[in-house]
């Protein structure tokens, strides 16, 4: 009986240096560092934080002079296509989400137009990327 006592209380005291070691040796994850966003593959940007406010564009999509002034300033122009294509993307799904969440039939129809004409701009930047691309690939 004595034996079978000690037996079960060594046994517990293995179980519970086992289960300590075994706390110590997970490591836990790193918070991620202030300021990190998602990280498209093969990008060096990270969209949606503001890490480099001298490449920031303000973005305006209520109504398609909104979106018009938008991609005219110079702040805009001044950006690579790559950049520039992503942009227009952003213009182009938030104003999609503004269109598809409106209530207010007035505020959905001037949504409308400027969905229209963002998902024109977004067309027209694709077929400049594939241009790009096809004069990339001749040489």
């Amino acid at each position: 009986m004595y034996n079978s006592f000690i037996l079960e209380e060594y046994i517990r005291e293995a179980l519970l240096d086992e289960a300590k070691r075994g706390r110590k040796k997970r490591k836990k994850k790193k918070d991620p560092k202030v300021g990190t966003g998602k990280k498209p593959k093969g990008s060096g940007r990270r969209l949606y934080t503001d890490e480099n406010p001298k490449d920031t564009v303000r973005v305006k999509f209520r109504t398609v002079t909104d979106i018009r002034n938008t991609l005219s300033k110079k702040s805009f122009k001044s950006k690579s296509h790559a950049r520039q294509s992503q942009i227009i993307n952003l213009i182009h799904q938030r104003v999609r989400a503004a269109y598809k969440n409106a209530k207010d039939p007035k505020v959905k129809a001037r949504l409308k137009k400027a969905y229209d004409y963002a998902k024109k701009r977004k067309e027209a930047s694709k077929r400049k990327t594939k241009r790009m691309n096809k004069s990339k690939s001749k040489k």
